[in-house]
């Protein structure tokens, strides 16, 4: 069965991709992946605020002693919160293509354009075969318009996509106003992949202890959101499609890849069940395909978008009333 695909540029054998996770922090799993046919490593993300944070850091201890402290040092995580420092984590891009023969993706978590541009070369130079930028930006400020968190965004983007030779991808959150529009502007900025979406940990309360905590795994009840906007901008968009989140299963992968996905990131099930269920999925995938009747995984490829589908109206408003009015009591 033939499951090639192309994703960012890369031709790869397969769809199924691990996703940002701690696994590419030790290289015993790094190449158990890779001996589940892992066609990519994804890397995750470097923080600017550790960076920021190891300067702080440092200074502090230069200039203040170890007994001392300060409010502005303690807003962030001490460094040895973190699992790689910057250092550790431009190392381990090196160490990673050493014992590889795919693609290493690595990932950047910026707050400031000078930061993004600093740290996206570092990691070209370190090695990285691409970069993924993880586009988390909660707006939390009343006073900042919605069209000045996009062009903030959009900035840092292009900045980024102008200033490396690398392929580039935009990690998505789903919550801006006009997700298509906003999509298609990052595109339009020349990046190689949009990655539906990133996942905003939500905050949970334990009220016994009064802490904030948080549930950090996915479940497939998330990809149906993914499964949407795969859907409405598939064709939209010159760039390759990758979905994360709530892809636990060969089942979830199919969907994903009928609505229009180019490439599929695992995460929460291979921390789950470790690296060798990648092969898994691989090995489902490919049964349902040859039990269907499909020659390859292009044939199946956005079957089920927006531009192919019978009803279009199943992808949007339309559709929300005849969910509704479905719903009968005792269903549920």
């Amino acid at each position: 069965m033939d499951l090639s695909t192309t994703y960012m540029g890369f031709k790869l054998d397969h769809p199924l991709i691990p996703g940002a996770s701690p696994l590419v922090d030790n290289l015993e799993n790094v190449k158990r992946l890779e001996d589940a046919g892992a066609p990519m490593i994804v890397m995750h993300s470097l923080f600017e605020e550790q960076i920021v944070n190891e300067e702080l850091y440092f200074t502090h201890a230069l200039e203040q002693g170890d007994s001392s402290t300060s409010e502005a040092t303690n807003y962030f995580p001490w460094p040895s919160e973190f699992a790689l420092g910057v250092d550790e984590y431009l190392e381990q891009i090196a160490r990673i293509k050493l014992i590889v023969s795919v693609p290493v993706i690595a990932s950047l978590n910026g707050t400031t354009e000078g930061g993004w541009l600093a740290y996206a070369g570092m990691i070209e130079q370190a090695g990285a075969d691409g970069l993924e930028l993880n586009i988390y930006d909660v707006a939390a400020d009343p006073s900042e318009t919605g069209e000045q968190v996009e062009a903030r965004a959009l900035r840092v983007i292009r900045a980024v996509r102008d200033s490396l030779s690398i392929p580039v991808a935009v990690k998505l959150s789903p919550f801006y106003s006009s997700m298509s529009h906003f999509a298609k502007e990052v595109d339009e900025t020349g990046v190689e992949g949009l990655v539906l979406f990133n996942r905003f940990y939500q905050p949970d309360i334990d009220i016994e202890h009064l802490e904030v905590v948080r549930i950090n795994l996915s479940s497939p009840a998330d990809l149906l959101l993914r499964l949407r906007w795969l859907a409405l901008l598939h064709g939209k968009v010159r760039a390759s499609l990758a979905c994360t989140g709530g892809v636990h299963s060969a089942s979830d992968a199919i969907k994903a890849v009928m609505a229009g996905a180019d490439a599929v990131q695992i995460v929460s099930a291979l921390l789950q069940r470790g690296p060798s269920y990648l092969r898994t999925v691989r090995e489902g995938m490919a049964h349902w395909l040859e039990e269907h009747g499909y020659e390859s995984l292009a044939q199946m490829r956005g079957s089920m978008s927006l531009s192919r589908c019978a009803d279009p109206k199943a992808y949007e408003r339309a559709n929300y009333m005849r969910v509704l009015q479905s719903v009968r009591p005792g269903v549920l």
